[in-house]
């Protein structure tokens, strides 16, 4: 039987999704990382095949989202898109250290996944920890530097004021940089990478998601199947269930 608990690990709620058969061993874990304006409770789908597939899989509520809902509106949650990516990331060794500690966790059988906003959080993740051993992004951007220079251009044509002086930008600005995995390719470390992108998606441009890709793949030269694109020639801005079931599989295959 599948087991679904909410618990906090350091105010941090987590959705812990595992076999009751297992649920005292030490497995394999997944971090599952949701999406801008989602909740943690809308991947469980994911969580309940992977926990299937004998891992254990923790699903982190990103600030300002589900049960760390302060109110904001839509349009003030985007002025925080970025404080939410490196906070999530930054929560991330949290959440892992404590399952670890417990006994839960195998540290050296870790993997991160994510949709949308969590498939960015797991691309900056990969920059940031040696102990992630794989990696799925559902629709994420490995850009970072670009894609927000083009959400403040877009906000501003919009006639949104941002919040932040010359100063401030430039600071927040440095702190992308450093989470920006196209500046540091050599930090994915030939470590398994999978992307999923619908060719469609007008939220999160397919395009050069495939450029890093393509741009980053003679690194993986001497191991092309741990680093591989599955573009979906019809998917908008939402996985297929194609993508839900390569996503198992590639933990299943890498971790």
């Amino acid at each position: 039987m599948i087991t679904i608990n909410n618990e906090k690990i350091n105010n941090i709620p987590v959705l812990h999704i595992s076999d009751s058969a297992k649920s005292e061993q030490k497995l394999p874990l997944i971090l599952f990382v949701h999406g801008f304006s989602s909740a943690k409770e809308h991947n469980l789908h994911y969580a309940y095949l992977m926990a299937e597939n004998g891992f254990r899989v923790i699903l982190p509520e990103a600030l300002y989202h589900g049960e760390r809902d302060e109110g904001l509106s839509e349009g003030a949650m985007q002025l925080h898109f970025w404080d939410i990516i490196i906070n999530t990331i930054s929560e991330l060794e949290t959440i892992k250290d404590s399952y670890v500690k417990a006994g839960l966790a195998d540290e050296d059988r870790i993997g991160i996944a994510g949709t949308s906003m969590g498939g960015i959080v797991t691309l900056g993740a990969l920059t940031q920890y040696k102990w992630i051993k794989s990696a799925v992004s559902l629709m994420g951007m490995p850009y970072y530097e670009k894609f927000a220079l083009a959400q403040i251009d877009m906000l501003k044509k919009d006639g949104v004021e941002i919040p932040l002086n010359e100063e401030e930008l430039e600071h927040l600005m440095e702190k992308i940089r450093q989470l920006d995995i196209s500046m540091q390719q050599d930090k994915l470390a030939g470590r398994p990478l999978l992307f999923w992108h619908g060719k469609k998606d007008a939220t999160v441009p397919f395009a050069p998601t495939y450029d890093f890709y393509e741009t980053v793949k003679p690194l993986y030269a001497d191991t092309p199947e741990r680093f591989q694109f599955i573009a979906d020639e019809r998917a908008g801005h939402k996985v297929s269930r194609e993508g839900l079931l390569q996503t198992v599989q590639w933990f299943e295959t890498y971790l």
